[in-house]
């Protein structure tokens, strides 16, 4: 069995509605988060590559359905996929995954790969907004998520090297069963210079930044935090301005999720927050983030972005102030803002949305762990 089943009903409703809307037949998925989104398993052996060993799929006539060859069928039976689908096996010498579906998959049909006469599926769209079940789950990824990064943030020491902070990271959230995609790690220096600190053999001097995107189950949950042992006169109110922007860009999610507005309104109310802390231009260094769920960012936020904000929803933004970060995963209903990867023993500071941007909110943000160096 996978390590977490998926709500089948809720996956059956969405696809029935998808198929039918589009007079088809089938819907087939071997991207590996849609494969967890519909299945709960993983259909991985190459993190490399883009497509999976399998291919799960709705039929309306068979149900669910696993198409993979004969090396990895007993395997994904006993250990990765529920008991509602029929597993089929190719021969591993014969055919590609794709002519595998393609021989056997009633049409017209729909894939999120290269499967020749399919229609292409925008899986993304399928996965939005979570379901119920998704949710409990959620909670637990991004406890374990904080719980690593913070088992790490108050172990390492100023002389460690952002290469050896970031094999412990790495170490952390395996012993977690949590896969990690981006594990970043950006010292006094590099911090400063670079958005996207890829650990080198610098050691992390005075602060780091940790940073984190992980998964279990098909749900991705990133975090960043701050690690001082001699802190610059500048990091708490950089800190603090980026947690502020944070903050407003999640009420602006839920304003617009009750709107029916899109990112790109959020996106807008993110540039208002940055001119609010007196950094106007610091939305230009860097992504600000955006929807979150079966993908490390199910979208990024643009200005003019069309994507629908929806609710019950997971969103990850991740403001940025020369040198300081602002990052957790939050689910957003309507009338919730629940941060998912909250500290547990970190220490934390209460931080509100900035005035006349995008709605009230209160919340409690990892703050600057001061360690002596």
């Amino acid at each position: 069995m996978p390590p977490a089943t998926p709500p089948l009903a809720d996956r059956r409703e969405r696809l029935d509605r998808y198929l039918a809307a589009r007079d088809l037949a089938a819907v087939w998925f071997a991207r590996p988060n849609s494969f967890a989104w519909l299945t709960g398993g993983s259909n991985v052996v190459d993190r490399e590559g883009p497509v999976g060993v399998a291919a799960a799929g709705y039929d309306r006539e068979a149900g669910f359905r696993v198409i993979t060859d004969t090396i990895e069928a007993p395997r994904l039976r006993d250990e990765e996929v529920p008991d509602a689908f029929t597993i089929e096996a190719a021969d591993w010498y014969a055919d590609s995954l794709a002519e595998a579906v393609a021989e056997r998959s009633p049409t017209p049909a729909a894939a999120d790969f290269d499967v020749p006469g399919f229609e292409t599926v925008d899986a993304s769209s399928l996965r939005q907004p979570l379901a119920a079940a998704d949710i409990d789950r959620y909670r637990a990824v991004g406890a374990d998520v904080a719980a690593a990064i913070e088992a790490v943030g108050r172990s390492i020491a100023a002389t460690d090297t952002e290469r050896e902070v970031a094999t412990e990271l790495r170490a952390a959230l395996e012993a977690r069963g949590l896969v990690a995609p981006v594990v970043l790690v950006g010292g006094d220096e590099r911090a400063q210079q670079y958005r996207h600190y890829t650990p080198t053999e610098t050691a992390v001097g005075d602060y780091a930044l940790l940073s984190v995107t992980a998964h279990r189950g098909g749900l991705y949950a990133s975090a960043t935090r701050t690690v001082a042992f001699d802190a610059p006169d500048w990091l708490a109110d950089r800190h603090r301005a980026a947690a502020a922007v944070e903050v407003s860009a999640l009420a602006a999610t839920q304003q617009a999720a009750a709107d029916g507005g899109t990112a790109g309104d959020v996106f807008g109310a993110i540039q208002q927050a940055y001119a609010a802390v007196d950094w106007p231009d610091e939305w230009t260094n860097h992504h600000q983030g955006g929807a979150a769920g079966f993908a490390g960012r199910e979208w990024i936020a643009t200005p003019d972005h069309p994507a629908r904000v929806v609710a019950p929803m997971a969103y990850a933004w991740n403001p940025t102030v020369q040198g300081a970060k602002s990052e957790g995963t939050v689910l957003v209903t309507a009338d919730t803002i629940e941060p998912l990867t909250l500290p547990d023993a970190w220490p934390t500071i209460e931080v509100d949305a900035v005035d006349d941007v995008a709605g009230e909110a209160t919340l409690a943000r990892p703050a600057v762990l001061h360690r002596n160096p």
